[in-house]
């Protein structure tokens, strides 16, 4: 099959197409700057795209293949202004716009879109368990996320299957999540977040990969799924388990004001939280290789 990525060459869609190729597909990334990308999986195809049409790819597009469409700035590689939070905004929606505009070019139209989404579409939650029935919450992110879901909607009423998929903090060592979390301990001043209450919803890079992987090839999937692990917990409960598993105390708390005044707006990402399940991809019948995070944790640090 092929499957074309938007935003592949990012942590997710590395993952994924490291999945895909060892199984025999095809698997296209769009870049805007193909010249630039390195250490991509031998065998994946790049093409150059401009990130909001389907000039020189839409072509690519036909009946059995799957569009994953992933693009967009990373939410936290600086704070929040105005400016920021548009370029956040637009980076989604513009990408979202190719897609759209390739799918209706399209004589024969793919057999599935994946579109991602956020776990901060639900808004901060307190001790709620949130399903996938859950209405959005009403700051940034949570628009962000109903906005970015929105944008390739209008495809099924061409009779495309169109999945999304809400994720929570992806775990892998190539990521800037975990060792962020991991420099304090390292340095014996490693604890909980704020009061260490709000939840924590992660999902480990494999588990990611392998549910993309279960939505393209599952056709009875369709509608929004969160990609969180099932072993919810607070972050205080996985702080004293990143320390377990390191050696090190897990004692000193990083108060939230600290966190406020470091990185503003955005210090929403660590302080609030949801207690998110993945309850329509288990009711599916998928099998999560990492439900718990102590698993997760020793695979990824030994």
């Amino acid at each position: 099959m092929r499957i074309i990525i938007t935003g592949g060459s990012g942590l997710i869609g590395r993952a994924l197409t490291a999945s895909l190729l060892r199984d025999g597909h095809e698997v296209i990334i769009l870049s805007r700057r193909p010249e630039q990308l390195v250490g991509l999986s031998a065998g994946v195809r790049v093409e150059k795209w401009d990130g909001h049409t389907a000039a020189g790819w839409g072509s690519l597009v036909y009946g059995n293949s799957a569009i994953v469409n992933l693009a967009g700035e990373d939410i936290s590689s600086a704070r929040w202004s105005d400016k920021r939070k548009g370029a956040i905004r637009l980076s989604r929606l513009n990408a979202s716009q190719a897609v759209v505009q390739a799918v209706h070019a399209a004589v024969s139209k793919p057999a599935v879109v994946i579109q991602a989404s956020g776990i901060g579409y639900y808004g901060p939650s307190c001790d709620e368990e949130i399903s996938e029935e859950t209405l959005p919450g009403h700051d940034f992110l949570a628009k962000l996320a109903v906005d970015w879901e929105a944008s390739t909607a209008s495809l099924e009423s061409l009779g495309v299957r169109r999945a999304v998929i809400r994720t929570g903090v992806v775990l892998s060592g190539q990521s800037q999540a975990l060792p962020r979390m991991l420099l304090p301990f390292k340095f014996f001043v490693g604890g909980r977040l704020g009061s260490g209450r709000q939840w924590f919803p992660w999902i480990h890079v494999a588990d990611e990969a392998g549910a993309i992987r279960f939505l393209i090839e599952n056709k009875a999937t369709r509608g929004p799924f969160n990609l969180t692990a099932p072993g919810a917990l607070t972050n205080a409960a996985f702080s004293r388990l990143l320390g377990r598993q390191l050696r090190r105390p897990a004692l000193i708390p990083t108060p939230a004001f600290a966190l406020r005044l470091a990185f503003g707006e955005m210090a929403t990402i660590i302080l609030d939280g949801q207690r998110a399940i993945p309850k329509r991809l288990l009711q599916l019948g998928f099998k999560f290789k990492f439900p718990e995070a102590g698993l997760a944790l020793k695979d990824l640090l030994g």
